[in-house]
């Protein structure tokens, strides 16, 4: 048995929200960005993904339009510091809705360091800071996503195994659904089949 959800007739909160726990563990995109007056804004976005490879960049999401989204449009600049598991509380405190001119960084008891690419300052407690300068935007109905090209990746030492950030320092948060939040868990891991290693493959002779 399955239940069917028809979004028009379940109405769109309703079917955001199951939507929403659904599509799950989300990253978060801790987003620092600078209003046009030069008011500091942080606020978590778990709609964030790797957006391309060469140029890299990243996007979030602004559901509704938001502090972030605004600064980035008047700046052309954010920063996308890393959410782990010390700090929960404050990446849930900054989901808050201050008003624009309220500083997030300093209402939460957290700190600043300057960025190394751009005027947007990074997260201090965070391990990881991925600078960005705004590539485009895109409205989908009452959402825009954001776009950015990575012009600077800052990674703490601490965090690293060799070259290689490791998992198990960074501990990564994510979000669920409701008010429901996720830390690392169990991981697994297995290498990628290629096909020409897969049980049956027919080899052709000049494979």
């Amino acid at each position: 048995m399955r239940r069917d959800l028809d979004p028009d007739k379940l109405g769109r909160r309703d079917f955001y929200a199951t939507l929403n726990a659904v599509v799950v563990p989300r990253p978060i995109a801790w987003v620092s960005s600078l209003s046009a007056d030069g008011v500091l804004n942080l606020a978590p976005h778990s709609f964030f993904t790797v957006a391309c490879v060469d140029p890299p960049m990243v996007q979030f999401t602004s559901v509704g339009r938001k502090d972030s989204l605004n600064n980035v449009e008047a700046t052309g600049e954010f920063v996308v510091n890393f959410a782990t598991e010390p700090l929960f509380e404050q990446v849930n405190a900054t989901a808050t809705n201050f008003p624009p001119e309220i500083d997030e960084v300093n209402a939460v008891g957290l700190h600043t360091e300057p960025s190394a690419t751009v005027a947007v300052p990074r997260v201090a407690e965070s391990p990881v800071a991925i600078e960005c300068t705004l590539h485009t935007t895109l409205e989908l109905g009452d959402s825009t996503v954001v776009i950015g090209q990575v012009r600077h990746l800052s990674i703490a030492e601490s965090v690293l195994d060799g070259n290689h950030p490791e998992i198990t320092r960074l501990r990564p948060l994510a979000r669920l659904g409701k008010d429901e939040w996720s830390t690392l868990g169990e991981v697994r891991e297995i290498t990628r089949i290629r096909y020409k290693n897969w049980p049956g493959h027919y080899t052709r002779p000049n494979d």
